[in-house]
């Protein structure tokens, strides 16, 4: 089979984590960029999936809103117009 060079400009520390996913998945970096290859020519599609990760922001958040929950501070309704009702009760109120 002939082959070719590829030179692609990345940082280190992400070509090292590439080819450390790669290993544990069993196989070379050069295999799963040659697939991709493959799968770009055969689909002519481009697809990334990337997990988002929670904010810190949104981290602290639950954990306030857990606390709120454990402490009785949280009022759930079954029914939207009981929602209703008490938005206008505490709307009065103020």
């Amino acid at each position: 089979m002939n082959t070719a060079i590829i030179t692609v400009k990345t940082p280190l520390d992400l070509k090292t984590q590439a080819q450390e996913v790669a290993a544990q998945l069993g196989f070379s970096l050069s295999a799963l960029v040659n697939a991709y290859l493959r799968q770009l020519i055969k689909t002519k599609t481009v697809h990334f999936s990337i997990p988002e990760e929670p904010s810190q922001f949104l981290i602290d958040s639950l954990k306030e809103s857990a606390k709120d929950i454990k402490a009785g501070r949280v009022v759930s309704f079954d029914d939207p117009e009981k929602a209703l009702d008490y938005l206008d009760r505490i709307i009065e109120n103020d």
